[in-house]
């Protein structure tokens, strides 16, 4: 369960005032191999490795390794230093003083300095699906080459979050302030030059990552790998099949495999997954008839059983949910409207609306999409909703969209009458939930509010909350936000995704942090030799 939200931010404040350490907690008790090959799979293809100007687990999980953040997570939601090596949050909320490592340079060795960070988190904020993340943030100044001081408008409750390594990766600016579209740089895909523990070697899309150990990354001694390879497999059942036969020692953001509980090779674990908050939803575009009624979507939402999604299609591994905001946060309330599956009530409910029934009991028709990749939360939820729609006369068909690239074109494009997608709270609803029903969000980019909801009560509720940073009075604001949103659905909000990380038990140290697999893993090791020259070294001892 994610960290209680009083203890979080007393954790959060101190560690603003404390002295910083690293995160080698759990490596320093043990012997370290150095060395070696990890293969990662994934069923996810990227359209490139930018997190700057891109969310999503396709370019999270290697963007994370190439760039560096100014601070990282350990597993208990305190902040680390990473390019900070410490920092201080005003008294007044208003800005946030990033003290940076005088020792950090990027891959192809330019120094890292505050202009680096001014710049990026600039160009995050402009360009970045998440606007109201960095909402706040007026300017960066920096007073000199290893201060960067980020002012804001308001206190801004989830700045220090913010800073983690997904959503504030730090760009050269001698590479992309070069004055072209930082969204379609032709950098964000070839030559890409980082500040991580890894440097690209090689993209191939819907096929494979090559990421090399940067021999002078700026924490001494890490990364311990020689080389992440990240292999795209987008059917899921093949990459587990790969994962099996040991072509494969990790796959992230996966279901838990009961057949595996017995296999003394495999470790499942649900650790590293509690600042994502994962929700599957079937999502509307509210610009086209008949979805931009609200009588339709509710008998929609009344046709879905979602008991049975979780039970019979997810094997018992999901929990259901009703609302935006994952049931372990704080700001979760359980004051919601609900729609208990009624299939006599869907079609009442449809007639009253308007929409009888022709000579072929057919109200309308409609297309369903999916996210590819994850046949048990999205593939297998469209084609049961297909199938409880027409027992209530509406016929849908499931469209399927070769990769992840073709998928979010549509949904960007507004090009899609319904969807099935997963959407992450991050931590803290200023990053993850404003950013779905928000009107100044409706935008062409993926994971902003693409199903074009507007309601000025729900702008005014969100834009408040975002400003206050004491707990009890946003949850008051959330509350009635959360019921306004599950009245008026523009989404129907189905299960909490249950993720779990499964590993081959040669691997060592896997990403547990708040963050998970999107975080940089430079402290990964394999407890098995790959490579006949590679090195056993003691926990940041440097053996260059």
């Amino acid at each position: 369960m994610p960290f209680p939200l009083a203890r979080r931010t007393a954790v959060v404040a101190a560690a603003l005032l404390a002295p910083c350490t690293l995160l080698s907690a759990p490596a320093a008790a043990q012997e370290i191999r150095r060395g070696g090959t990890l293969v990662i799979g994934s069923t996810q293809t990227p359209r490139h490795l930018n997190g700057a100007v891109q969310s999503g687990i396709a370019t999270a999980m290697p963007a994370t390794q190439i760039f560096a953040s100014p601070l990282r997570f350990d597993d208990k939601w305190n902040p680390q230093p990473y390019l900070a090596e410490s920092w201080k949050l005003a008294d007044d909320g208003q800005s946030l003083t990033l003290n940076l490592r005088k020792n950090a340079v990027f891959h192809d060795g330019k120094p890292i300095t505050s202009a680096d960070v001014a710049f990026s988190i600039m160009a995050i904020k402009a360009n970045h699906p998440f606007q109201t993340m960095l909402g706040p943030v007026e300017k960066v100044d920096t007073p000199d080459p290893y201060t960067a001081i980020i002012r804001m408008s308001t206190p801004h409750p989830a700045i220090v979050l913010a800073m983690s390594p997904a959503l504030a990766p730090i760009l050269p600016k001698h590479i992309y302030g070069d004055g072209q579209d930082l969204k379609n740089h032709p950098r964000n895909s070839t030559d890409v030059v980082g500040s991580g523990p890894f440097r690209m070697t090689e993209f191939k899309p819907s096929q494979r990552i090559v990421l090399e150990r940067f021999d002078k990354f700026f924490l001494q001694g890490k990364p311990y790998l020689d080389k992440l390879i990240v292999n795209i497999t987008p059917d899921a059942a093949s990459l587990m099949l790969g994962f099996e036969r040991g072509d494969v020692q990790m796959v992230p953001f996966a279901r838990p495999e009961a057949r595996l509980a017995a296999n003394p090779q495999v470790t499942q674990t649900p650790k590293g997954y509690d600042g994502i908050g994962a929700i599957n939803w079937l999502a509307f575009n509210l610009t086209r008839k008949p979805l931009s009624d609200g009588a339709v979507r509710k008998a929609i939402a009344t046709s879905i059983d979602k008991n049975f999604i979780t039970k019979a299609l997810m094997s018992g591994f999901a929990t259901p949910t009703d609302g935006p905001i994952v049931a372990a946060s704080p700001f979760a309330v359980t004051d919601l409207v609900r729609y208990p599956v009624d299939l006599r009530k869907a079609a009442e409910m449809l007639d009253a609306a308007g929409y009888k029934a022709g000579a072929n009991g057919e109200r309308f028709r409609i297309a369903i999409d999916y996210l590819p990749g994850s046949d048990d939360q999205q593939k297998n939820v469209a084609e049961y909703i297909r199938g409880q729609l027409k027992k209530v006369g509406i016929t849908v068909e499931v469209r399927a969209s070769a990769d992840f690239p073709s998928w979010a074109k549509r949904l960007a494009t507004h090009d899609f009458d319904m969807s099935m997608d997963i959407v992450f709270n991050w931590g803290d609803p200023i990053i993850g939930v404003h950013r779905t029903y928000l009107s100044t969000n409706i935008k062409p980019i993926i994971w902003t509010n693409t199903q074009s909801y507007a309601n000025p009560k729900v702008d005014e509720l969100l834009n408040a909350a975002g400003s206050i940073v004491d707990p009890t009075k946003r949850k008051a604001y959330y509350a009635t936000f959360q019921k306004i949103v599950t009245d008026e659905l523009p989404l129907v909000f189905i299960n909490q995704v249950p993720y779990h990380t499964l590993t081959n038990k040669k691997v060592g140290n896997p990403p547990t942090t708040i963050w998970g697999p999107m975080s940089p893993m430079d402290e990964v090791y394999l407890k098995q030799a790959h490579d006949p020259h590679e090195k056993r070294i003691r926990a940041g001892v440097d053996p260059r």
